[in-house]
């Protein structure tokens, strides 16, 4: 199966933009879209008086190091008695790409920017995403901004969203700002050279970890992904690392989190619709009490978040080796995301991974359609003016984007596949350890350690089972199909 040449990134663009085709997404730009941003000529403006000057807090933005769409800030205040106002500004994409424009039109098709290593397919074009609707560094920009007031012990206390200027002091990265909050690293130099930044950190990250503490007893699940992304030198792929969970993501993820509950329950208090982010009970619950049982476990009859989040803890403390594969399963028995539409006064579905009622997508609209459906349906609110999107239109959106989101998924995984296949072909013959992460009757699967990468193992192997662990050489790959084939080692 080996191939006759060695493949680089462009091959990888190439198949990652028949990928895009072939599951029914654009991977260009329409002529009509550049020309609608040909006319753009700077950031959003709006003269409403109503809109608030924040730019004078001290605003960062944390994201990945090469991130150039910088959806979200934060922003906290120490009040009195122990008490944090918390505020998240959220880019306000819809200033400059109004509803039905050609742009608009483009990001509904989509719904989402695909992340691929070797090509990144933007939701919307990158003057607007990295730049125009950006909340880059020393930029005002227009946002919409979610107020929360914690007590002292983490409980939301109350919250509001209102329209304001923003101003970014410092753009972070992740692994740099975990590395200093775990005393692993110096300040990084971006948030040094801001007054105040230092405790304004600390402050944030002591306000997440109590958010995050109080959503596990609430049964909210604490899973492991593998998220290996490819290093590229030029052409050449030369590594793949997988992306490290740390204190920096848990920040932004809580609050993030936070967030997206605040703005659900603010569109249902003033009597709108809105699309929600659900994950309904679990239907295999029954398939997740005997994967349970496996492990000498017992979880109750009926599906029960806190049950489930106590064994993935207590599996993840004695197997932390094992335990991105068991999230796996959870995940996929657990069923898939999807958007709904949430009518007036419903009784809301819910989010079982994450142990919420309410929860929408509204933090990224630079990058997600819905997010950018809920910024219109906030302003409208807000201004009291009538809803851009009727409960139809809603209901229409909510099964596309579903739809999409699934498809961009498909996207990823195949492209990363392929990228693995590309780091191995030059490697056939080599011997790796691993872990059997499946066996069924189309074969058994493998995923080696380092480089992060899967495989199918070749001769029945029979006597292997999911989480054993093996050596195994590598035989063959198939770059454009993602495929890497292993024997067991001599």
């Amino acid at each position: 199966m080996q191939a006759n040449h060695h493949h680089h990134r462009s091959d990888l663009v190439r198949y990652a933009t028949q990928a895009m085709l072939d599951r029914g997404l654009q991977p260009e730009f329409s002529d009509a879209v550049r020309r609608q941003l040909a006319a753009i000529s700077g950031p959003g403006q709006d003269g409403d008086a109503a809109i608030e000057d924040q730019r004078h807090l001290l605003w960062c933005s944390i994201d990945n190091d090469d991130s150039l769409d910088l959806d979200q800030l934060t922003v906290c205040e120490l009040m009195e008695g122990g008490a944090i106002k918390l505020r998240v500004a959220i880019a306000d994409v819809d200033a400059l790409v109004k509803k039905g424009s050609a742009i608009d039109d483009h990001a509904r098709a989509n719904t989402t920017s695909v992340y691929t290593s070797a090509r990144i397919f933007p939701m919307l074009p990158e003057r607007l995403s990295t730049d125009l609707t950006s909340l880059n560094p020393d930029q005002d920009r227009l946002a919409l901004v979610t107020e929360m007031m914690f007590g002292a012990d983490a409980t939301l206390v109350n919250s509001g969203v209102v329209r304001a200027w923003v101003r970014n002091h410092s753009k972070l990265a992740y692994d740099a700002v975990a590395a200093w909050i775990e005393g692993e690293g110096t300040l990084p130099a971006a948030a040094a050279a801001v007054p105040g930044m230092d405790t304004q950190l600390r402050t944030q990250d002591a306000l997440a970890q109590q958010l995050r503490a109080l959503r596990h007893t609430q049964g909210s699940l604490e899973l492991e992904s593998l998220q290996p992304r490819a290093v590229f030198e030029g052409e050449r792929v030369v590594d793949i690392r997988s992306q490290v969970q740390n204190r920096a993501r848990q920040l932004i993820e809580e609050v993030m989190i936070a967030t997206n509950g605040c703005t659900a329950r603010y569109l249902a208090a003033r009597g709108g619709a809105s699309l929600r982010r659900v994950v309904r009970s679990p239907e295999r619950w029954l398939r997740i009490v005997a994967v349970a049982l496996e492990y000498g476990e017992s979880l109750p009859s009926e599906p029960d978040s806190r049950a489930l989040e106590a064994f993935l803890a207590k599996r993840h403390s004695a197997d932390p080796l094992r335990f991105p594969d068991l999230s796996l399963v959870i995940v996929k028995l657990m069923g898939r995301g999807e958007y709904v539409v949430e009518a007036p006064g419903a009784a809301p579905i819910g989010h079982f991974g994450l142990a919420v009622r309410d929860y929408t997508h509204s933090t990224a609209p630079n990058r997600r359609f819905p997010d950018l459906i809920t910024s219109r349906l906030l302003k409208a609110a807000l201004s009291q003016s009538p809803p851009p999107y009727s409960m139809a239109e809603l209901a229409a959106l909510a099964e596309h984007c579903t739809r999409q989101e699934d498809a961009a998924q498909k996207v990823e995984r195949q492209i990363a596949k392929s990228e693995a296949a590309l780091l191995l072909e030059q490697r056939i013959g080599e011997r790796f350890d691993g872990l059997v992460t499946g066996s069924s009757s189309a074969g058994v699967w493998v995923r080696v350690f380092t480089p992060p990468a899967e495989g199918k193992l070749l001769g029945g192997q029979s006597a292997l089972r999911v989480g054993d662990k093996v050596r195994v050489k590598l035989v063959g790959t198939n770059v454009e199909r993602g495929f890497i084939d292993f024997v067991i080692a001599d």
